[in-house]
């Protein structure tokens, strides 16, 4: 039986492991903490259907296949959107992916799940978060159309990381101040490996390569 793959919402027959936008896309910089942009609110999408948003859609569906990400906000390649995209296969194997822009979390119910969170822009290692189980994300595509999206589990944790970036909160602000320390060592041991990885990516997908600065910015 074949896997079921829900895009935009809505499930689809075919779809191929490496998304069209990730294809046509080139890969940007994936910014990391300590850069203002990643600190500070984004503005909203206000210019709906134009091609420099389709192309910052496809620019972040590349950056995010070359980084191994299930999800990446606009500030994660230093541009001031509320937008971001995903692209995630849950644990009963069905792939959701997608784009919001101006997305807005609510939260349903009073469970929460404690699972190790990572971050692309905070890169190699993670940490244990609790986060509520069960949200509602509203928001509009690329050409201004409404979305609305229930979600669980693992696509509700991608959801409220991806919103919370946008904020200008990473998940190591939900941390504890000695888990965040933690966070940081690790990061500075595990960061020249991670970005290795992402220059072989770079090259085995035939895009243009892209340029880290020697030393994170903390």
């Amino acid at each position: 039986m074949a896997a079921t793959t829900i895009v935009q919402g809505a499930e689809v027959t075919e779809f191929p492991t490496i998304t069209p936008q990730a294809a046509r896309g080139r890969v940007l910089r994936v910014t990391e903490v300590g850069e203002d942009v990643l600190h500070r609110p984004c503005r909203p999408v206000t210019e709906f259907g134009t091609d420099a948003l389709r192309t910052l859609v496809d620019d972040m569906f590349a950056t995010m296949l070359i980084a191994e990400g299930v999800g990446l906000a606009a500030n994660q390649v230093d541009v001031d959107l509320r937008l971001f995209v995903y692209d995630l296969t849950t644990e009963d194997g069905v792939r959701y992916v997608g784009h919001v822009c101006n997305p807005v979390v609510e939260v349903l119910g009073e469970e929460t799940e404690e699972v190790e969170e990572g971050c692309l822009s905070v890169p190699g290692p993670g940490a244990d978060l609790f986060r509520p189980l069960h949200v509602r994300l509203t928001g509009a595509d690329i050409d201004g159309n409404a979305i609305e999206h229930e979600a669980r589990g693992y696509l509700a944790r991608c959801f409220q990381h991806e919103t919370d970036h946008l904020d200008g909160r990473l998940y190591i602000d939900l941390i504890s101040k000695r888990t965040r320390k933690r966070v940081l060592k690790d990061m500075l041991a595990l960061r020249p490996d991670v970005l290795d990885r992402r220059a072989q990516l770079t090259a085995g997908h035939d895009k243009e390569p892209v340029a880290y600065p020697d030393q994170p910015f903390v």
